[in-house]
């Protein structure tokens, strides 16, 4: 019987050759997952969204303490980066209501996982 090299993945250890990069690379799938989700208030932005189409507004009243420059700045990342879709409504003023495309819906798990990892990794009260 000839030997056999069998490949077992192991649990947070990509399997490919993107898996044994000595420095980090834009086209690293989990540098661009980081990058999606760059920037303070953005994974609150997705929560938000993961609960239903939003306005401007609507987003503004749910997150009072985020400024108008840093939602919009948000937004258009998201929409930049494929996660948000933007949706002109007619009439006056003119609105657009926010939703997630499936690629933005596809970070829920993303997000819980995260959370999951940092509750479980408090330290101190």
């Amino acid at each position: 019987m000839a030997n056999q090299r069998v490949c077992i993945a192991r649990p947070g250890l990509p399997d490919g050759p993107m898996g044994e990069a000595a420095e980090p690379s834009p086209s690293c799938p989990v540098e661009i997952t980081l990058a999606a989700l760059r920037g303070r208030w953005t994974t609150l932005v997705i929560r938000e969204l993961l609960r239903g189409d939003r306005t401007f507004s609507e987003l503004r009243r749910i997150l009072p303490r985020l400024s108008d420059k840093v939602l919009s700045e948000r937004l258009a990342h998201l929409a930049d980066v494929g996660v948000v879709d933007r949706h002109r409504l007619s009439g006056w003023p003119p609105r657009v209501r926010y939703s997630l495309t499936p690629r933005g819906r596809s970070l829920g798990p993303v997000l819980q996982a995260l959370w999951d990892w940092g509750r479980d990794s408090r330290v101190g009260p």
